[in-house]
């Protein structure tokens, strides 16, 4: 006899569920965000009755991993290394992006390259296979052995995969699929925490590996409720600056990797490509150096990257100074403009004072400290920086200038882009010197105002 079914209230806004229906959802706090979904009444009040199937068993760990097949290489260095090193076989990678900025012409690069050795599935619930075609001939991918389907049928999508033996399922997107189990509209909260479910259970039970395309909100977060980003194995996220033709794919989440690791992109007529470089990016410097400007080296993910920092200080005009930072923290700015003032004898309390960092990225470790304190200082007494510089470093609230973690690979980074000057921690002094790298240590902040403009 096939199990009786109630009624579950499922809040729309952070994936809990209710008995019965209120106003107000018990877990998240949210007005009128409870849906009706269908639910099995054999389930017990804990919900732990009937998950273990009649096949589960035990199995040895080492087992299991001696026998787990390899990753699969994209093919696009960069997003190898934001995946940890390729796709894991059985894993599902959610990619989320602002609209234009790439995500269908990466799957459909990766697709192309990839359908020679393994089977690929293109499912799309945006665009005809006419469409479809028409941008691969315009990337110049030629005639490829991927497959394609144009479906918003959750099931039908799972079931052409199965029929094909697909080995990667690419998605685009999820907000177009929508499955029977939930009676709600393609893009909801609760079809898409159930397609997505049932991706990852597809993806478990037959080895395939899932990229499903995610839209955003215009805060920039995964458009639906947090618990997709949860059920994953994988997050990205596309980034780029306004009007800039690169794009930075960052890992927000990865059981299979580092997590914030970068890839990046450059976007061209044939499609995205991989920057082997990326430091250049970040490097287009003018031929002359100029006040306010030096290179700082930060690390991301796995890499050092070196990048230009900005700053402008300009006499108040009127009202309150301001305090404006792109891509740093600026109340860590406040807090560095105070030590600047107690430690080195510099008070901007009367300036505006803007930070950038070149490029559009944003740094959260605090080894610019140094930087943008030598930037601040070259800004206001109009006095230029010489290009060959670097400076990296922590600053303390004493005025110490305190080391930071992987000091030696940033030099070396410095060293292969050709800079000849570093002022660093003394802590973070190389047991080896590098030939043509002068390396200047300081311990307080006054000390390396002296030896840049002493």
């Amino acid at each position: 006899m096939p199990a009786r079914t109630n009624l579950v209230y499922i809040c729309s806004a952070c994936g809990g569920a209710a008995a019965k229906w209120q106003g107000q959802c018990p877990q998240c706090a949210q007005w009128n965000t409870l849906e009706p979904q269908q639910a099995p009444s054999g389930a017990t009040r804990s919900g732990l009755r009937g998950l273990a199937g009649p096949g589960s068993e035990t199995v040895a760990l080492h087992a299991a991993v001696e026998s787990a097949p390899g990753r699969i290489l994209t093919g696009q260095g960069e997003l190898d290394r934001v995946l940890g090193g390729g796709l894991v076989p059985g894993s599902i990678t959610l990619l989320g992006g602002d609209p234009g900025i790439g995500k269908s012409t990466l799957l459909l690069q990766l697709g192309a390259h990839l359908s020679g050795r393994h089977k690929v599935l293109y499912a799309s619930g945006e665009e005809s296979a006419a469409q479809v075609g028409v941008r691969a001939q315009r990337l110049g991918l030629g005639r490829t052995q991927m497959r394609f389907i144009a479906d918003h049928e959750l099931e039908r999508v799972i079931s052409a995969a199965t029929e094909q033996g697909a080995e990667l399922l690419l998605v685009d997107s999820i907000q177009t699929l929508q499955t029977s189990t939930a009676q709600t509209s393609a893009g909801g909260t609760t079809q898409l925490r159930e397609c997505t479910a049932a991706l990852v259970r597809f993806a478990k039970a037959r080895n395939v590996s899932v990229i499903i395309v995610g839209h955003v909100t215009k805060e920039g977060m995964l458009a639906g409720p947090r618990a997709l980003e949860h059920i994953v194995d994988t997050v990205l996220y596309f980034e780029s600056e306004a009007g800039s033709r690169y794009r930075i794919v960052r890992a927000a989440k990865n059981r299979f990797g580092a997590v914030n690791e970068l890839g990046f992109f450059a976007m061209t007529e044939s499609g995205l490509r991989e920057v082997a470089n990326p430091s250049a990016i970040f490097l287009a410097r003018a031929a002359e150096s100029a006040p306010g400007s030096i290179v700082t080296v930060v690390r991301e993910g796995g890499r050092p990257l070196l990048i230009e920092l900005q700053a402008l200080v300009d006499p108040m005009r009127f009202g309150a100074p301001r305090r404006v930072a792109q891509g740093l923290d600026a109340n860590r700015i406040a807090m560095l403009l105070a030590v600047l003032h107690r430690h080195g004898g510099i008070s901007l309390q009367d300036h505006d004072v803007f930070v950038n960092l070149v490029g559009g990225i944003e740094i959260g470790e605090t080894a610019w400290d140094l930087a943008a304190l030598l930037a601040l200082a070259s800004s206001r007494d109009n006095r230029a920086i010489p290009n060959s510089l670097i400076a990296f470093g922590e600053i303390g609230l004493t005025g110490e200038v305190r080391p930071i973690a992987y000091g030696e690979e940033r030099l070396r980074e410095a060293h292969k882009q050709g800079f000849r000057r570093a002022i660093i921690p003394a802590d973070n002094a190389p047991r080896k010197p590098l030939p043509g790298l002068s390396v200047e240590v300081v311990t307080r902040v006054n000390e390396a105002l002296d030896k840049v403009y002493g």
